[in-house]
């Protein structure tokens, strides 16, 4: 009876699973890449980043009634695909039927980006440590700035679903945002992506930053090397394997030559010798007088 009120029949999971996995198989074969979000246990998100994303959407009151809807949906794995490029997020969500969600993220200003990077330029170790979310407290409040962090704001985010339920946020929608999440435990640098930045600029530019400070140090210890000359009157070498700057290039020439003569006087003696023992060999011995 519940049709003919505007509502359509119920359909177990199980049929909805069967039928979603038959059309998903269709659209294998027609070349799309199918990419579901599966969720072991009852967690969705596990890692930082999807926590972090999760956690950022249920802190706006837009959405907070709306997302619990979504969280069965990605529990029993009715979300059958989900991609995340630049600005943009595409997904399947198996319903009554199977429905196509679109949502549109804008990319992160490029001002705010700038003075992210800036505010996390000498706290993060590696790209390795970055995406896997071992960051220091300081910079884990940063980029989960609520209000200039990585994530969007509500006022940036566009959704919609094709399925016929009223509310901007339908349960479908719903699950897809909690599917973002879990996807974010394996592929962290989609946020980025979708953001519309590179991760490996934060990383360029701790690098940069360390370069500086190594320059910075080694000119300040030369500079102070140079004012103890001026006190003192005297060359300072910079390094232990710089020679002094008062020490004449010919000294150790000249320190050479004694020891080469040396070497010399020896062997002229030796040759003035032999030709004495020779004469002494070749004498004649003189005959006995009668």
């Amino acid at each position: 009876m519940s049709w003919y009120y505007g509502f359509r029949p119920y359909v177990p999971v199980a049929k909805r699973r069967r039928d979603a996995a038959k059309k998903m198989e269709s659209l294998r074969k027609k070349g799309v890449d199918i990419q579901p979000v599966v969720i072991e246990g009852r967690k969705i998100a596990r890692s930082f980043w999807g926590e972090a994303w999760c956690d950022h959407l249920e802190s706006f009151s837009d959405f907070e009634n709306r997302l619990p809807r979504g969280r069965s949906y990605v529990r029993n794995g009715s979300v059958c695909h989900l991609a995340i490029d630049k600005g943009k997020i595409e997904a399947k969500v198996s319903g009554s039927e199977l429905y196509t969600v679109n949502i549109t993220i804008k990319t992160l200003p490029g001002k705010k980006w700038s003075d992210l990077k800036q505010r996390c330029t000498g706290k993060i170790g590696s790209l390795i440590e970055l995406l896997q979310g071992s960051l220091s407290d300081g910079v884990m409040e940063v980029v989960t700035d609520r209000e200039n962090g990585l994530f969007p704001l509500p006022g940036e985010i566009s959704l919609k679903c094709s399925c016929p339920d009223w509310a901007t946020m339908c349960k479908h929608v719903a699950a897809v945002l909690y599917g973002v999440g879990a996807r974010l435990d394996t592929k962290p640098e989609l946020l980025f992506k979708l953001r519309g930045v590179d991760h490996e600029e934060l990383i360029a530019a701790d690098a940069e930053a360390a370069v500086t400070a190594a320059t910075t140090a080694g000119k300040a210890k030369r500079l102070a090397a140079d004012d103890l000359s001026d006190v003192f009157g005297i060359e300072l070498a910079t390094s232990p394997e710089e020679p002094p700057a008062d020490a004449p290039p010919k000294a150790k020439k000249a320190a050479r030559k004694p020891a080469a003569k040396a070497i010399k006087k020896p062997a002229k003696a030796a040759k003035k010798a032999k030709p004495k023992a020779a004469k002494v060999a070749k004498e004649p011995r003189k005959k006995p007088v009668a």
